[in-house]
């Protein structure tokens, strides 16, 4: 074993692309995991793999998932992109507390 080593580690601030895609991510998976139950699947059964990219004017929503039917591309879109990860980010920013450029939408 070494006597010692060097520790490195990323950190980004709030509003960072970056977390906005993790919590967009983290959104869709737990979305999966939400209506799993009502639609009678066993949360074990379920299966959920999400990355997000984003650059200007677009986002790009990639994975594979196993689990209810009720989950469609419509109410990931529009639960998750704008009620409950975007519109948050984006009272931020307009409150002036991301140091990062006003995103487009």
């Amino acid at each position: 074993m070494r006597a010692s080593y060097l520790f490195t580690s990323e950190s980004v601030s709030e509003g960072h692309p970056d977390k906005v895609c993790d919590r967009i991510s983290d959104e869709i998976v737990d979305l999966f995991f939400r209506e799993g139950p009502k639609a009678g699947i066993d949360p074990w059964a379920i299966r959920a793999a999400c990355e997000t990219l984003a650059t200007t004017n677009k986002v790009v929503i990639a994975g594979e998932t196993r689990g209810p039917k009720s989950v469609t591309n419509d109410q990931i879109e529009s639960v998750v992109l704008l009620r409950r990860v975007v519109r948050p980010i984006r009272k931020q920013w307009n409150r002036g507390k991301c140091r990062h450029e006003c995103p487009p939408w």
